[in-house]
């Protein structure tokens, strides 16, 4: 599977939305670098929540050329 991409230069929200957003919890808060790291990938449904709700676009997709067709 393809979790979210997250740019770490890129975020700057506060509170992280994506991890608020995420309605599987793939999304964590790392407490020592209060950054958004995906936890559980393989459970990621890609619904892009965590995307959508990220005002500086910082979540992006990466999806192989198999999962395009």
């Amino acid at each position: 599977m393809c979790p979210p991409v997250i740019d770490t230069e890129r975020c700057q929200c506060e509170p992280k939305f994506c991890v608020e957003e995420c309605p599987l919890d793939v999304l964590h808060l790392n407490p020592e670098t209060n950054m958004p790291e995906v936890r559980y990938p393989d459970e990621c449904w890609h619904c892009r929540c965590c995307r959508d709700s990220c005002p500086f676009e910082a979540i992006t997709y990466k999806f192989p050329p198999s999962m395009l067709i």
